[in-house]
């Protein structure tokens, strides 16, 4: 039992994402539903948009996105204060301190009402 728990704790390690039958059977289950990823998707790139030009509205500069979040920077606020300033309201955003992005935000697209919230609280904030 020692030794198989070593094993399994160096397994662990190298692969944290391991996946079982039953998480298998669930993937291939979800991929099959064409219907429901496609109500999805729509959704998604619905709630991107009114994201989007709610940020643009508070003068965030958006680029343009396919994915379901969207990278943005506001025209006079520092992205490490705004970032700050969400998660003293408990809302998280990705900030990265690199250069050429240290000013853009990684929002995720939520759903209706998330999004609501993070603007109402970027209004407040900026």
């Amino acid at each position: 039992p020692e030794l198989i728990d070593g094993l399994e704790r160096v397994k662990n390690s190298f692969n944290s994402y391991p996946v079982d039958r039953l998480a298998s059977a669930g993937a291939v289950a979800a991929l099959e539903d064409v219907e429901y990823f496609e109500q999805t998707r729509q959704a998604v790139i619905q709630t991107r948009g009114r994201m989007t030009a709610g940020l643009q509205a508070l003068d965030f500069e958006v680029l343009p996105s396919s994915a379901n979040f969207v990278f943005a920077r506001h025209a006079s606020r520092d992205a490490a204060e705004l970032a700050a300033g969400l998660r003293e309201r408990s809302i998280i955003v990705r900030h990265f301190r690199l250069p050429r992005i240290d000013q853009f935000l990684r929002i995720t697209v939520g759903t209706d009402a998330q999004c609501e919230l993070l603007l109402k609280a970027l209004a407040e904030v900026v």
